[in-house]
Formats: C-alpha cells, structure tokens, sequence
C-alpha cells in the first residue's frame, strides 16, 4: 500500500478495534470492511516493464476510453485518454524515461472523467517529459469521485520508464500525448496496466 493511504486507513481500523473491544461486533465488523476497501484502493503491486525502452507505457491503470488527433501548442499529436475507475490500482506510472520539466497544477472542475471535456476542464497535474526522442506530455486528471491528485515528482527529476510518479484518490482519468511520427497502438475498449501495457512505440 502507498504511503498516501495509511492516514486514511488508520482511523477506520482505531475505531474498529475499539468498537470490538467494547463488544460493538457488528460496528466493528463494518468499520474493518470500510478499512480493508480503503486499503485495497491504495494498493500499489510491483510491476516490471518492458525492455524495449523505445515503447511508451500506460500510466495508469484502466480502460482507454479515447484515441483521437490533438494539436498541442502547434505540434500535431495524438492523445490516448485512459478511464480508472474505483476498482483500478491508481498508483500512476512513467511511460517513458526521461526528465521532466514542467510539471503544472491546473484547479478546475470535476465533471465525469468518461466525458471528453474533462480533459480540459478538471483539476489535473499536466507533466512535460523529455526523452531522448522528444517531448511528451501526460496528465493526471481529477473526476467526479476524484477529488485529489497528487504527483511525487518534480521539474529536473530523472525518471525510468515505468517509474512510479503520482497518485488520484479515488477514479480518475490519465491522459497521453504523443507528437505525430509516434506508432499508436493502444485501441479504445482496450484494457491496460500501469507500466506495463505498451501504448505506443515511439523510435
């Protein structure tokens, strides 16, 4: 389990123990539940990408909802949008290796994460990584239930790919931008592990 977790888990499992000691079984019983659910959002298995260091990997846990043309700053791309839900590990990953630079806290709203405009409009963590193929970008995006998102780096950090970077509390959305020589190979429906689904090759 993430760090990030235990502050919340500990006050369920406090009241838990408590409530069994004074005999409060059934109390006990559900507060242990609501604890073992906490516990398992914020589950973090280890992971192992792969070798081929020119793939770019899925940050994130999920289903793509989304593969379409995008235009960023001028640069023709593509964007891969990924749906986590509450069931999804929502520890978020590197998809390539690199540096990144900047790295932008946006506030914004918290509409649904499924609908095309969140990735506009919802709080979100924008990050510019550069790799030795170019700049990508990839955002942590805040949705309805989602109201946190937190990223472990910071501008200058060296990151390997797959390399754990971020955290959402509690369904999200992750989205990808590639530039436009890059091979999308990810495929709306499809579903994907966090450093370990390849997305696209990138040469």
């Amino acid at each position: 389990m993430v760090k990030d977790g235990y502050k919340f888990v500990l006050a369920p499992l406090c009241a838990g123990i408590a409530a069994a000691a004074i005999g409060w079984h059934v109390t006990a019983a559900m507060l242990l539940v609501v604890c073992a659910g906490i516990a398992f959002f914020f589950r973090d298995p280890e992971r192992l990408p792969p070798a081929d260091l020119g793939v770019v990997v899925s940050p994130a846990d999920g289903r793509i909802m989304e593969v379409t043309d995008e235009t960023l700053q001028g640069r023709p791309g593509r964007r891969i949008s990924i749906f986590l839900s509450i069931w999804d590990v929502h520890v978020n990953r590197s998809p390539m290796a690199g540096c990144l630079g900047k790295v932008e806290y946006r506030p914004g709203r918290f509409y649904n994460a499924m609908r095309s405009r969140a990735s506009v409009d919802n709080e979100q963590n924008i990050i510019h990584l550069q790799t030795e193929r170019g700049e990508m970008v990839f955002k942590q995006i805040a949705g309805a239930i989602a109201r946190r998102v937190v990223c472990w780096k910071a501008p200058g950090d060296k990151v390997k790919l797959g390399e754990r970077i971020g955290l959402i509390r509690f369904g999200s959305r992750m989205d990808v931008w590639l530039p436009q020589d890059a091979e999308i190979l990810a495929r709306p429906g499809q579903h994907v592990a966090g450093g370990v689904s390849v997305l696209a090759r990138w040469q």
